[in-house]
């Protein structure tokens, strides 16, 4: 059994799970400071948790609790929170699931077609309309083309496997811990990437897109456009990080996304 960060940490749970019985790391969670499957007295729950400094780090976490009543549809619901002098703690649903299967003939994929859809079709909730998408800016090749990158479509943007999921209790989009508004088509732009990257063709990944309501009516521009900067973006950040393979595989998937598209050489610098 793994242990709990510390003392101070256990006391901020303690009236929510009672005295705990079993610390469970689980596979996924690595983006959080603290993630466990804490089950105690009062019963089993999903926890993640941040240190409660300044930064984006907890900035995300505070956006992930702020939006969770308006995602329960697609992400087990918060049932608890904790803040503390160090730490901020999130207390989920414990679900049973497994990561979807993005690769080529996986029957995961209608799955992942149908949450991308069911996404699309929540509202942006008031809490999250000063939350503009902001992460490709710097990569985009100009104004006019940032300009088709933005909208009022309530986005996840950190589409993959392992934020995707199924289990008993049905198929679930999680780990909101950067909700934004953009443009609708966004999600299912990551999700190609996503596609290419597990071994899709671009032609492959596009048309499993074509059954997401949100790219139907994207401008052929604003997705080439989002192709570039997020090229350009996977490339910036796998080259801080160029110890970890999985980045330099987005640069791959992203170039070869890119160059289905035809998009002019030198256009994505």
């Amino acid at each position: 059994m793994a242990d709990l960060p510390d003392a101070h940490f256990e006391d901020l749970i303690h009236p929510h799970t009672g005295e705990v019985i079993r610390v469970e790391i689980p596979e996924r969670g690595f983006g959080s400071d603290f993630a466990a499957i804490i089950s105690g007295e009062k019963g089993a729950f999903f926890v993640k948790a941040m240190f409660n400094r300044p930064g984006g780090r907890r900035g995300s976490i505070v956006r992930e609790r702020l939006i969770n009543p308006h995602v329960r549809p697609l992400s087990p619901p918060l049932l608890w929170s904790a803040d503390g002098e160090g730490w901020i703690i999130l207390g989920f649903a414990a679900v049973e699931e497994r990561p979807l299967d993005f690769r080529p003939g996986s029957p995961d994929l209608p799955l992942a077609v149908n949450l991308l859809n069911r996404a699309a079709a929540l509202e942006l909730p008031d809490v999250a309309r000063d939350w503009p998408e902001n992460r490709w800016d710097d990569f985009a090749r100009s104004e006019d083309e940032l300009s088709l990158l933005r909208g009022d479509a309530l986005l996840h943007t950190d589409i993959n496997p392992s934020n995707m999921t199924v289990g008993n209790a049905g198929a679930w989009l999680i780990d909101w811990a950067w909700p934004t508004h953009g443009a609708a088509f966004i999600d299912p732009a990551c999700f190609v990437v996503q596609l290419i990257s597990a071994g899709h063709s671009p032609e492959s990944a596009e048309s499993w897109a074509a059954d997401c309501t949100a790219w139907a009516a994207a401008d052929p521009k604003a997705v080439d456009a989002f192709a570039v900067a997020d090229l350009r973006m996977h490339r910036a950040v796998a080259a801080r990080r160029p110890d970890e393979g999985w980045l330099a595989a987005m640069v791959v998937a992203a170039q070869a996304w890119v160059d289905h598209r035809g998009i002019i050489p030198g256009a994505a610098r």
